[in-house]
């Protein structure tokens, strides 16, 4: 297992039950334990010293294990390096323009996400419940 400064930390809001099943999917695939996740949800503080409780909950953050701070699509991009069978999705955002096109994609994502979450919430609650 590597190291936890050589990690990537992934913060992600746990009270969101879409957020909630999309970490648990990359959880299951990070058998190397590449990847520190951190529920910002559990905390009544702020995550970190660059990164406050409102801006983790509300959009997706990781940190590189050199200590950048990187947020939304890039952040994504961020993790699927570090997964097996995702490396290829990380690979397009070396391509110009789909780092920028991936950024407003999750950008009306986050726009949607509250209609998602009340409908699809209940769904993914019973979901998890059920493989427990």
């Amino acid at each position: 297992m590597p190291d936890k400064a050589d990690k990537l930390t992934v913060y992600y809001d746990g009270s969101c039950p879409l957020c909630r099943a999309e970490i648990g999917f990359y959880q299951k695939r990070d058998d190397a334990g590449r990847i520190d996740f951190t529920d910002i949800s559990r905390s009544g503080g702020d995550p970190a010293p660059d990164l406050d409780r409102e801006a983790a909950m509300g959009r997706f953050h990781t940190r590189r294990p050199d200590g950048t701070l990187v947020s939304g699509a890039a952040g994504f991009f961020e993790v699927w390096k570090r997964l097996p069978g995702w490396r290829h999705l990380a690979k397009l955002s070396r391509i110009p323009g789909v780092l920028p096109v991936a950024e407003l994609a999750y950008r009306a994502f986050l726009h949607l996400r509250p209609t998602l979450v009340r409908h699809l919430g209940p769904r993914l609650e019973n979901r998890a419940e059920s493989t427990r």
